[in-house]
């Protein structure tokens, strides 16, 4: 392996590392989905059609965000009011225990937890803060790596061609796009499949009478970006309302559910390819590290983590490995 590439290597793994430890998932993710927007908005044509499409979409996301957040604020606590009962109501015919028997005794127990965060109450709105800021910057860096990706080091004067510094940001640039492929096809696939999923969620939820469709469908779609986590949120959401209709909707709703499951699996397979994915315990193990180094981010960028560990790895031969005939 020439030099040049192994230093890329090497520059490539503390970028990933350096992302861990300072808790950057959010700038990272927002960059990648900002690029990954801003290629598709452009369709190839016009940068300037890219960016003001761009600009526009974040506009209007924003103010989706800000509607919706405050909507689920509104209607979660309804939901629970509804759904606690007629859960703890069911448990308790099929003598099963609770830590909660309703709203009420839930709330108690809730409270109880955040009263020993109060002394954290400040570093929680820093993290906040942080996560914004971060969210903003990753928005512009988007922004202006798709109007200018190169490096400069071509146009430096004095600079070789073939000098370290030169064949060292041409592999860097190698890595980083290999990146990004795996980014674009690990979410892209997930956003098809979360999407899928999520139309017929909604068709199912309004065929059925159910309440709060439209907070349950967009927390679905939301949830369908996380992997494995996100659907057992969803799943355990949906079921729970269905309560409030009667028991038997909720069997029906896992039923449904588990059928939906299976083609996640079937779409998967045909959209993502036997190439992305990964060994249950794999995957796990990358998603509880990346909620620990990056909380949500993180979940979302493990895929792509092992997808790009997987490919670099497939391109490169083994050391020492004969490949004369």
């Amino acid at each position: 392996m020439k030099q040049s590439i192994r230093i890329s290597y090497i520059i490539m793994a503390a970028v990933l590392v350096l992302s861990g430890w300072l808790h950057l998932g959010m700038l990272v993710l927002t960059s990648l989905f900002g690029f990954f927007a801003l290629q598709v908005l452009s369709f190839g044509r016009s940068k300037i059609l890219g960016l003001t499409l761009y600009i526009v979409a974040v506009v209007l996301i924003g103010w989706g965000a800000f509607y919706f957040s405050r909507q689920a604020y509104l209607t979660l606590p309804k939901i629970a009011e509804t759904t606690i009962p007629a859960v703890a109501e069911y448990a308790e015919k099929q003598g099963v225990e609770l830590p909660f028997t309703d709203y009420a005794s839930l709330k108690t127990l809730a409270i109880s937890e955040v009263q020993q965060d109060v002394a954290g109450v400040g570093r929680h709105a820093r993290e906040a803060a942080f996560k914004f800021v971060q969210l903003l910057i990753g928005l512009f860096v988007a922004a202006s790596l798709f109007l200018n990706a190169g490096w400069g080091a071509e146009n430096e004067p004095g600079t070789s061609r073939d000098s370290v510094y030169a064949t060292v940001v041409r592999e860097l640039s190698q890595r980083f796009r290999t990146f990004f492929r795996s980014f674009s096809r690990v979410i892209g696939a997930q956003i098809i499949i979360s999407t899928i999923n999520t139309a017929l969620t909604a068709v199912f939820l309004v065929w059925n009478g159910y309440p709060y469709v439209a907070v349950i469908v967009v927390l679905t779609f939301l949830c369908g970006l996380l992997p494995i986590v996100g659907n057992i949120l969803s799943n355990t959401l949906i079921v729970f309302v269905g309560f409030t209709i009667s028991p038997r909707m909720a069997l029906v709703a896992l039923i449904f559910l588990m059928v939906i499951h299976k083609l996640e699996y079937f779409l998967n397979s045909k959209i993502i390819g036997d190439r992305i994915r990964n060994p249950m315990w794999l995957t796990l193990i990358g998603l509880v590290l990346g909620e620990k180094l990056m909380g949500i981010p993180g979940i979302i960028l493990a895929p792509v983590v092992l997808h790009y560990i997987k490919v670099e790895a497939s391109q490169n031969k083994a050391a020492g490995t004969d490949t004369s005939p």
